[in-house]
């Protein structure tokens, strides 16, 4: 597709019956990568990318980057804001109502795109769950993100790592003369390749020297993260639970630019949701193992992963590890529990008869770890839509627990301070109802000059304290030697 696409009869026509037409450029671009790409058009922000390493090893098909946002929604308490490049708008209301609101004021026509073109793109954090359930509110609220941050990017860029082409699309809103617009979106689009064109800027940002592990700071001692463990075990002793996943948040300075700590990630930790999102007042990166829910059509899936073991120095290693991480009956009772509470969330707004688990416990490998991991299916009932799914499953109960509102209050009692985005999700909401989001873990929070990072683990009868802490700190170590400049 060397030329744009639709021609100008055509969004003529498409213009009598949609509001947005996306407009498109395609060439071959075999001697760039996203990051390249990303740095030659230096977006301002708010901007994003999103790439994907499949099962940690191999690069997804395709990437997505975008900026120029037409609105930016922001909820926090009930009450919130839509910027849009004419002003603002207060809204109020349920999170997920308003963003279904917001995308679905647009018709748009299929034009045969890869599954997302055009859309919403942010993050809920984990406090959306304070619409969903009636929960204590003890903890305090110190870093006070947002509930939910999405972005409505006007161009997205679509990288196709298979062909090694790149689509240029920009999502025109169809103005009273349709000429007009199209016009608008076609200079648009050859703006950027003049910028595609031009000298790429170099590394910038480059790393300020570090002290090492000084760096860090705990939010929570060792030993009152133990402590929190053992409460935890008494409660489950009690039979109020059957596990809750605790939680420790570290701060790291910010060295470098806030980019740069995800180009380091991503090469640390590659991993199948890979994300840098920039919403203006914060940044946030991440390297995330673990789907929460993804939608396409009426097919609905989510894949949980409970069961940990690290990476082997060689492959003899790696197996010794796999056997054991297989054999573990306290891991392998913890990822059951978990699977059947995924079922269970899928069930509310899927047909019945249709949940499955067509891959159960099956070992996948990343740099650092390797998981236990499952596959939960079902089919959409009728008139239920993407964002319902998502309300059915959030939070995941590999970050919450089970039963999960007596777990997410114990969550409350014994964490020091609200989770703000950790274990909330990240993704995206396209146009064509296309949901895809994941877990936000081996995620990191950048603002006011600091790095938040945050790590959890599953606490169950026989958990040992020391064992536990020492998972929080290893799930958080790749994290940390991004933000640090480590390799």
């Amino acid at each position: 597709m060397s030329t744009i696409y639709p021609p100008i009869e055509q969004y003529r026509l498409l213009a009598e019956t949609n509001n947005l037409i996306p407009v498109v450029r395609e060439w071959t671009i075999d001697m760039e990568t996203p990051i390249s790409i990303f740095k030659r058009l230096e977006p301002e922000s708010p901007c994003f990318l999103l790439e994907s390493v499949e099962g940690g090893e191999s690069l997804g098909r395709y990437s997505f980057m975008g900026f120029d946002p037409l609105w930016m929604l922001e909820c926090k308490n009930g009450a919130g804001v839509v910027r849009t490049r004419a002003g603002e708008e207060a809204v109020s209301g349920h999170p997920l109502d308003i963003l279904a609101g917001q995308v679905g004021r647009y018709r748009c026509p299929d034009l045969g795109l890869p599954r997302f073109f055009g859309g919403a793109v942010g993050y809920f954090g984990y406090d959306l769950v304070r619409y969903l359930e009636r929960l204590p509110a003890s903890a305090p609220d110190d870093l006070r993100l947002p509930d939910c941050s999405f972005m409505f990017p006007e161009t997205v860029l679509i990288f196709d790592h298979v062909q090694h082409t790149l689509k240029a699309v920009v999502n025109s809103m169809v103005a009273e003369n349709p000429d007009v617009s199209y016009e608008r979106a076609c200079a648009r689009i050859h703006r950027l390749r003049e910028k595609l064109d031009g000298q790429f800027p170099g590394h910038g940002g480059a790393p300020a020297p570090g002290n090492g592990e000084d760096q860090v700071v705990a939010e929570t001692s060792p030993e009152e993260f133990k402590t929190a463990v053992r409460r935890a075990k008494e409660y489950i002793a009690a039979g109020e639970i059957l596990q809750v996943v605790l939680s420790l948040r570290l701060r790291v300075p910010l060295r470098t630019a806030p980019f740069e700590v995800y180009r380091r990630l991503r090469v640390i930790n590659p991993s199948p949701y890979l994300f840098y999102l920039d919403t203006g007042s914060t940044t946030v990166v991440g390297a995330s193992p673990e789907m929460l829910v993804r939608v396409e059509g009426n097919a609905v899936r989510t894949r949980p992963i409970a069961g940990t073991r690290p990476r082997g120095a060689g492959r003899d290693d790696d197996l010794a590890y796999e056997e054991e991480l297989k054999s573990d009956a306290k891991e392998r009772a913890e990822h059951l529990m978990l699977v059947d509470l995924g079922r269970n969330d899928l069930a509310r707004v899927c047909a019945p008869g249709s949940v499955r688990v067509p891959q159960f416990m099956t070992v996948e490998r990343y740099s650092h770890v390797m998981h236990l991991t499952s596959e939960v299916q079902g089919t959409l009932e009728p008139g239920r839509t993407a964002l319902e799914a998502l309300g059915a499953v959030f939070p995941a109960g590999t970050v919450s627990g089970a039963p999960k509102v007596r777990a997410m209050e114990i969550i409350e009692e014994l964490e020091p301070s609200r989770r703000g985005i950790y274990a909330g999700a990240v993704g995206y909401l396209g146009l064509t109802g296309t949901l895809d989001t994941c877990i936000a873990i081996r995620t990191a929070v950048i603002r006011d000059g600091q790095v938040y990072i945050q790590a959890g683990a599953g606490i169950v009868a026989d958990s040992d304290p020391e064992r536990e802490y020492q998972e929080v700190m290893h799930k958080a170590s790749a994290l940390i030697r991004a933000a640090q400049g480590g390799d």
